[in-house]
C-alpha cells in the first residue's frame, strides 16, 4: 500500500531485531516521519523461565538495541507498558485455552489486541496516522471491492500473513509492512549496509513470555495447583485405558513425547479435557478431513459463500490445500478439505488463502471427520 511518505507520520512498533529496525530505516529513507515504539508487554519477575537473562523481546537488550538503532536513526524512540493489557487479553487467554484442553496461538490475538489494538492508540496520541511492524506480509487496497487486503510475502520461508487473519479493515487502512518484498538475507544485507547494531542478531523463535519455551513449569506457575485438579488421568488407545498421564494441559495433537513406550510409534490424537483423557493413536488417526472454526475474520472478501474454494493452513508451518468453505452463522464456518489434513488442533488457526491474498481466517474449535 503506497502513501505520502512526506506527509505521514508512521510509528514503527520495534522490538530490537533487525527486521523492525530495518522497516524504520526504510521509512525513514522513504520521507516518513518516523516514530519508534517499544512495547513492554510482560515483566520477567511475573512470567518466569528467564529471569535474570532478559534477552528476548521485552528484555532489558532488546530495548537497550532498539533505542541504540533510534538514536543512529535520529528519531524519537518510546517505551510503552502494555503488560496490563497483554497479560488480561493474551497470556489470561494462553492458560484458559490450555485447561480447556486446546492448544492456543498467542501470537494471532497479541496481533490483534496489541500490536494493532494498543499500539494504533499509542500511534494516534503521538500524532501519528499509521503503524508499521517488520512483518513479512503485503498490504494492499483492491479498487474493485473496497478492502484493504494482505497478501503473501516475497520470502515465502519467511511469511507471516497467517498470524495476521484476525486485523480489521480499519487496522490495515493504516499498516505499512515495508519488508514484503525482501528477503531475509537481503534484510540483514540492508542492516548491515546502514550500520545497524542489530544486522546480525539472532531471532527469537519461543513464545515471548515463555522464554525458556517450558509450558509445563509456565503453567504450573501460573495455576499453583493445577496439577492436583487434572494429574492422573487416562490414556487412551483403542477405547482402552492403556496407563496415565501428568495434566492434559501439557500436551498437544500430534505429540509423541511424554506419553509411554507402547512398542509402535505413537501419538495424541484428542484431548477432552471433560473426562481429563488423553486419547492415542498411529499416525494415520492423525489424518482428518474436516473441522469447525469460530470467530470468522475476513479480509480480501466481506462475505464468504456457501462452498467457497480456499487454499487453507491449520498451522503456521502448514502447507496450505484446497478446502472448500461452508459458513454456519454466529462467526463459525465448517472447512472440508480435499485431501487429509495431518493433526488438526483446536486452538490453533485455520488460515485460508485465494493464491496469494488472504481470504481470513478463524479459530479452529473442533475436528469433525
Amino acid at each position: 500500500m503506497k502513501t505520502n511518505g512526506r506527509n505521514t507520520t508512521v510509528v514503527v512498533g520495534m522490538s530490537g531485531g533487525v527486521d523492525s529496525s530495518v522497516a524504520a530505516t526504510l521509512l525513514l529513507e522513504q520521507g516518513y516521519n518516523v516514530i519508534g515504539v517499544t512495547m513492554k508487554t510482560y515483566s520477567f519477575d511475573e512470567v518466569g523461565g528467564n529471569v535474570g537473562n532478559e534477552t528476548s523481546c521485552c528484555g532489558l537488550d532488546a530495548f537497550n538495541d532498539a533505542r541504540m538503532v533510534a538514536v543512529k536513526l535520529g528519531i524519537p524512540h518510546y517505551v510503552v507498558d502494555f503488560t496490563e493489557s497483554f497479560n488480561r487479553e493474551v497470556i489470561d487467554n494462553f492458560v484458559s485455552e490450555y485447561l480447556e484442553g486446546r492448544t492456543p496461538n498467542p501470537c494471532i490475538i497479541c496481533n490483534r489486541t496489541i500490536k494493532w489494538g494498543e499500539l494504533l492508540k499509542k500511534a494516534a496520541s503521538l500524532g501519528a496516522t499509521h503503524i508499521a511492524t517488520g512483518h513479512y506480509a503485503n498490504v494492499g487496497y483492491d479498487e474493485t471491492s473496497g478492502r484493504y487486503t494482505i497478501s503473501t510475502a516475497r520470502d515465502s520461508h519467511k511469511d507471516q500473513s497467517y498470524a495476521l487473519w484476525g486485523l480489521s479493515q480499519e487496522a490495515l487502512s493504516r499498516t505499512l509492512f515495508p519488508l514484503g518484498e525482501l528477503t531475509k538475507p537481503e534484510v540483514r544485507a540492508l542492516a548491515s549496509r546502514y550500520g545497524l547494531k542489530t544486522a546480525m542478531k539472532e531471532e527469537s523463535y519461543e513464545i515471548c513470555f515463555v522464554a525458556d519455551n517450558d509450558y509445563r513449569r509456565f503453567l504450573h506457575e501460573r495455576i499453583p495447583d493445577m496439577n492436583s485438579r487434572i494429574a492422573g488421568g487416562d490414556i487412551v488407545w483403542d477405547g482402552k485405558v492403556v496407563g496415565k498421564h501428568d495434566g492434559f494441559p501439557y500436551y498437544t495433537i500430534g505429540q509423541r513425547s511424554g506419553i509411554g513406550s507402547y512398542g509402535e510409534r505413537v501419538y495424541v490424537t484428542d484431548i477432552d479435557a471433560n473426562t481429563n483423557a488423553i486419547h492415542i493413536g498411529r499416525n494415520n488417526d492423525l489424518l482428518r478431513m474436516e473441522l469447525v472454526a469460530k470467530n470468522l475474520n475476513l479480509i480480501s472478501i466481506g462475505k464468504i459463500a456457501e462452498g467457497f474454494r480456499v487454499q487453507a493452513k491449520v498451522r503456521y508451518k502448514d502447507d496450505a490445500a484446497p478446502a472448500t468453505v461452508f459458513p454456519i452463522g454466529d462467526g463459525r464456518f465448517r472447512v472440508l478439505f480435499d485431501e487429509p489434513k495431518r493433526a488438526i488442533t483446536p486452538g490453533q488457526s485455520v488460515v485460508m488463502y485465494d493464491g496469494e491474498k488472504l481470504v481470513g481466517g478463524g479459530v479452529i474449535e473442533k475436528i469433525l471427520t
